[in-house]
């Protein structure tokens, strides 16, 4: 199953290797669709690859660790 997400990531979360220790922690695919990231803030979409169950689970991790996740309902490479 795949699912695409929006994380947002707040200054003290940025230089941190989340996305990362997200992927090994649950074992997990992810494909990075855009991101920006600066000094103060970090933004980016993933696409997350595993079974739902690890995937819900890997979610709610992400958000336990402060950085806000939202789905991505379109396709970000378009237009």
């Amino acid at each position: 199953m795949k699912k695409r997400v929006h994380l947002v990531f707040r200054t003290d979360l940025v230089q941190k290797p989340l996305t990362w220790e997200m992927s090994k922690k649950f074992d997990i695919i992810f494909n990075v669709r855009r991101a920006k990231i600066t000094e103060k803030t970090g933004e980016s979409v993933l696409e997350l690859e595993g079974d739902e169950p690890t995937l819900d689970a890997a979610i709610a991790w992400l958000k336990s660790q402060g950085v806000h996740v939202d789905p991505v309902t379109h396709d970000t490479m378009e237009g």
